[in-house]
C-alpha cells in the first residue's frame, strides 16, 4: 500500500483489478450503518443468484490507517465483522427422538424428522440442544416443527407450530437413566442446562473421549476413526486414552474383519508416533472442559509440563490469558478428580510431558556433531 500510496482497502481491490487479478466483483464502499444494512438486505435477497454459496457479508473498515489502529484479536481482525444472512428455514414433522451421549456425558436430544430439503441438502435429523430447550419451546413428538441450519451447516429445530397439532403429539421427557449404560443421570451443577450421564465408565463417554483424543485437533492418530474406536472400546481393550499405548498388533488382528497385517502395523506405528507430539496436543487430548487447542498451547507455554499443570492452583490458572474465575475453577476441579489424575499419571508413562518450545527454537535439535583433532582448554567429555 505504501508503494502505491494507497490509503483504503477499496483502493487495493481496484488496483488488483487493474493489473488483471480476480477480485470479488460485488464489493461496495458505503457510508455509515444505514449503508451497510441496505447492502446486506440487497444481497440477502440476491444470494441465490450467485454461482457459489454465501452465508453473509463481511463488513470492514475501509481506511488502512484505522485498520492498523484497531489491530487484531488472537482470532480475527477488530476492523472486520461477519454480518450473517437469516438462516434458510423449512417445515417438517418430528417423527421420533434419539439420545446422543457426548465425551463429557452430555445427553443431547436429537430429533428424527420427515426428510425435508434445506439449504441444498436433505435433512433427516436435527439437534434440540438440551431438555430445557425442549421444555421452553414445548416441542413434542409428532409436532410440526421449523428447522434451520446453524451457520448453513448444522440442522437444528427452531420451534414447534402448536396450531398444527391434532392431539396425537406426545411430550418429550428427560431420561431417568443413561440411554447407553443405564447409569444415573443429572446436572453437575444447579445452574447447568446440560443433563449428563454420571457414570464415568459409560461406554459412550469412553468411546467419544477416545475418538476426541485420536482426532486431528488432539493427538492426530491416523487410522483410528470413529468406527474402529467403537470396535476397540466394545472389545474391552481400551477404557482410557492410555490404554491405546498398550495395544499390540495381535490385539488389533483379533478384532477380526477388515484389519489385516498391514493395517495393524500402520495403526501401531501411528499410535507410537503420537508419543512425540507437542505438549499442547496432549493437553488438548485430555478433554479438559473449556480447553481447546488454542488455550492448550497457552497452558503448555505457561506451565511447561503436565506435572506442573496438574499442580497449578486457580490463581496460577487465572494468570493465563483467556482464563477467568469460572474456567479456572472448572479446570482445577477437573484436574483434581482422582480418576483424571490417575489417567494422566498413566498417560505420562507413554507420551511427551514437556513443552520443548518453551525455551525457544532449537535449530540444532536432532543434528550430530563429530569433533576431531587436538582439543585445547576442554576435555573430550566436556566437549
Amino acid at each position: 500500500p505504501e508503494r502505491f500510496r494507497l490509503e483504503k482497502q477499496s483502493q487495493q481491490l481496484e488496483l488488483l483489478k487493474t493489473i488483471g487479478m480476480k477480485i470479488e466483483p460485488n464489493f461496495k464502499t458505503v457510508d455509515g450503518t444505514e449503508g451497510v444494512i441496505e447492502f446486506w438486505k440487497t444481497w440477502s435477497g440476491l444470494k441465490s443468484t450467485l454461482n457459489y454459496a454465501v452465508d453473509g457479508v463481511v463488513v470492514k473498515v475501509d481506511d488502512l490507517h484505522y485498520q492498523e489502529e484497531l489491530g487484531y484479536t488472537t482470532k480475527a481482525p477488530r476492523w472486520a465483522i461477519a454480518f450473517k444472512f437469516p438462516a434458510e428455514q423449512a417445515t417438517t414433522r418430528l417423527i421420533s427422538l434419539n439420545l446422543s451421549v457426548g465425551r463429557l456425558g452430555t445427553i443431547t436430544p436429537v430429533a428424527e424428522l420427515e426428510p425435508v430439503q434445506l439449504a441444498g441438502t436433505t435433512v433427516r435429523r436435527a439437534s434440540m440442544h438440551n431438555f430445557d430447550f425442549v421444555r421452553e419451546r414445548d416441542i413434542r413428538i409428532l409436532d410440526t416443527v421449523v428447522v434451520e441450519k446453524a451457520g448453513e451447516i448444522i440442522p437444528q429445530i427452531v420451534k414447534s407450530i402448536p396450531d398444527k397439532r391434532s392431539g396425537v403429539e406426545k411430550p418429550i421427557e428427560p431420561p431417568s437413566e443413561c440411554p447407553i449404560c443405564k447409569g444415573p443421570v443429572g446436572k453437575e451443577r444447579e445452574e447447568d442446562v446440560a443433563l449428563k450421564c454420571l457414570n464415568p465408565s459409560c461406554p459412550a463417554k469412553v468411546g467419544r473421549r477416545i475418538q476426541f483424543f485420536c482426532s486431528r485437533e488432539a493427538m492426530d492418530i491416523e487410522g483410528l476413526g470413529e468406527k474402529l474406536v467403537e470396535r476397540i472400546v466394545e472389545s474391552g481393550l481400551v477404557k482410557s486414552p492410555s490404554d491405546l499405548y498398550k495395544l499390540t498388533k495381535e490385539d488389533l488382528l483379533a478384532l477380526g474383519e477388515r484389519i489385516g497385517e498391514k493395517m495393524a502395523d500402520n495403526l501401531i506405528k501411528a499410535i507410537n508416533k503420537s508419543t512425540n507430539n507437542p505438549l499442547f496436543k496432549v493437553i488438548t487430548g485430555l478433554g479438559i472442559p473449556g480447553v481447546g487447542s488454542k488455550l492448550a498451547k497457552d497452558l503448555a507455554n505457561s506451565f511447561g509440563s503436565l506435572r506442573a499443570l496438574m499442580s497449578a492452583s486457580e490463581k496460577d490458572l487465572k494468570a493465563v490469558s483467556g482464563i477467568g474465575d469460572q474456567l479456572a475453577s472448572e479446570i482445577r476441579k477437573h484436574l483434581s478428580a482422582q480418576s483424571v489424575r490417575e489417567e494422566i499419571e498413566e498417560l505420562m508413562r507413554f507420551v511427551n510431558t514437556q513443552d520443548e518450545s518453551r525455551d525457544g527454537p532449537k535449530p540444532l535439535k536432532g543434528m550430530k556433531f563429530v569433533v576431531t583433532g587436538t582439543l585445547s582448554g576442554y576435555s573430550r567429555k566436556e566437549i
